[in-house]
């Protein structure tokens, strides 16, 4: 088991981008900083001396308010089209993640296919080892008696051997001895003959298992390929949205200086929005903080009756169909660092590398369930090992085919590792748990 080690609190990271409304973006504080530093200089540059009042603010005419309008509403457009070539990337990324992912669940199992294959061939060669012996105890038994039966009727008959007893004892022993001996006969070349079509049977068994494996074999290198195939098409897209993103920022930047520009002479208007705006954020944030001391409590009173919720973030994709695969299950973003728990009470039955989430823990729940948690960071328990509802049992991460840092979930409740995958939310939402935004 790793040592849970101390952390400092990590930056938050969106999973995936998120589309933006076509509205105008709020500006960055560097550019309002920049604007308003330049009208509090220009309004200083309005005094006239010592104790003079400073100039009221030019109200600007209405031919330069229409004009202001145009410009702002061409720089707000083109905003609007540059979110949605954003939204369209965040789409792009996901839709390759979600690929990547199936992909890996698809090798592991036909690499399961396999595994099955090879204890079903075992199997048949050690009932053909068996027939094999059979046919040769068989084969050695009729040759002893052969040579026995042959050297006998090569010198007395059945009458002959009668006749050649010393008395009464010795005539009832020989009469029982050869009858015997003919009924043995019977049973030995009975019992070759079916030695031999248990070994018929057990050869035509074990070239089955053979084909069986060879198949499964096949299956699984076909699906590795296709794993490899996906994660490079995924790189290739992720390199290709970013270069995008970075282009897109740079338009965003121009669009909001200018737009901010235009703005210059309301700047003791954009002030007070920019009052009201904090004063609604510190609004937000005391809600966020009552909303989360809430998720806490009913974090501890869930703990006590045997599930919680895996992590605290926010849900960036639900269980279902992508691009014509499955996701198998519902992704919570968070920082990395932030801690992953076990759902419930059970024993750790694989924790370490994993096809496609990177690093996963899988957990066998005391319901007979399976839980997984995927693309963590680090994990601090081992196969084996017991763990309590809600013990940390890693941390949030951006590892494997990951967009962005977030806890990958899953749930199987027939306790499959590889298989069986249901929605958790509802499964979660059952036993008192409520993981929002599906």
């Amino acid at each position: 088991m790793q040592q849970r080690p101390l952390r400092t609190s990590a930056p938050s990271v969106r999973r995936t981008a998120r589309p933006r409304s076509a509205t105008v973006r709020r500006p960055s504080r560097f550019v309002v900083g920049a604007l308003a530093a330049a009208l509090v200089g220009a309004l200083v540059g309005a005094g006239t001396g010592s104790g003079t009042a400073l100039a009221d603010p030019v109200n600007p005419s209405d031919q330069q308010i229409d004009q202001a309008q145009v410009a702002q509403d061409a720089a707000a457009a083109e905003v609007g089209r540059i979110a949605g070539l954003v939204a369209a990337a965040a789409s792009q990324l996901e839709q390759v993640q979600t690929q990547a992912e199936a992909a890996g669940t698809a090798y592991l199992l036909a690499e399961e296919a396999r595994q099955a294959a090879d204890t079903a061939a075992e199997q048949t060669a050690r009932d053909l080892q068996a027939a094999a012996d059979a046919v040769t105890a068989a084969q050695a038994t009729l040759a002893d008696f052969s040579r026995d039966s042959y050297m006998n009727s090569s010198t007395l008959t059945r009458e002959m051997a009668l006749l050649d007893a010393d008395g009464p004892g010795d005539l009832v022993r020989k009469a029982a001895l050869l009858d015997y001996v003919g009924d043995h006969q019977v049973d030995v070349l009975g019992g070759l003959e079916a030695a031999q079509v248990q070994q018929a049977q057990a050869d035509a068994a074990a070239r089955a298992a053979r084909d069986e494996k060879a198949a499964a074999e096949a299956a699984a290198q076909q699906a590795k390929a296709t794993a490899e195939a996906q994660l490079a098409n995924q790189e290739t897209a992720v390199a290709t949205v970013r270069a995008q993103q970075a282009d897109l920022d740079q338009q965003l930047q121009a669009a909001q200086v200018q737009l901010l520009s235009l703005q210059g002479a309301r700047n003791a208007y954009q002030a007070w929005l920019e009052q009201k705006a904090a004063e609604e954020a510190a609004a937000r944030a005391a809600q966020e903080r009552a909303r989360l001391q809430a998720v806490a409590d009913a974090q501890s009173d869930s703990r006590e009756a045997g599930y919680v919720r895996p992590a605290q973030g926010t849900t960036s994709s639900c269980f279902g169909s992508r691009w014509g695969v499955t996701h198998f299950g519902v992704d919570i973003a968070a920082p990395i660092g932030t801690p992953v728990y076990a759902a419930t009470a059970g024993v750790v039955q694989r924790a370490g590398a994993a096809t496609g989430f990177g690093q996963a823990v899988y957990i066998l729940g005391d319901d007979g369930a399976v839980t997984v948690y995927g693309h963590v960071n680090e994990y601090y328990v081992s196969a084996g090992e017991r763990v309590g509802a809600g013990e940390q049992i890693a941390e949030v991460g951006n590892r494997g085919q990951s967009t962005g840092p977030h806890l990958h979930f899953e749930v199987h409740p027939g306790g499959g590792l590889y298989s069986g995958q249901i929605d958790p939310v509802p499964w979660m939402r059952s036993r008192g748990i409520t993981i929002s935004g599906c």
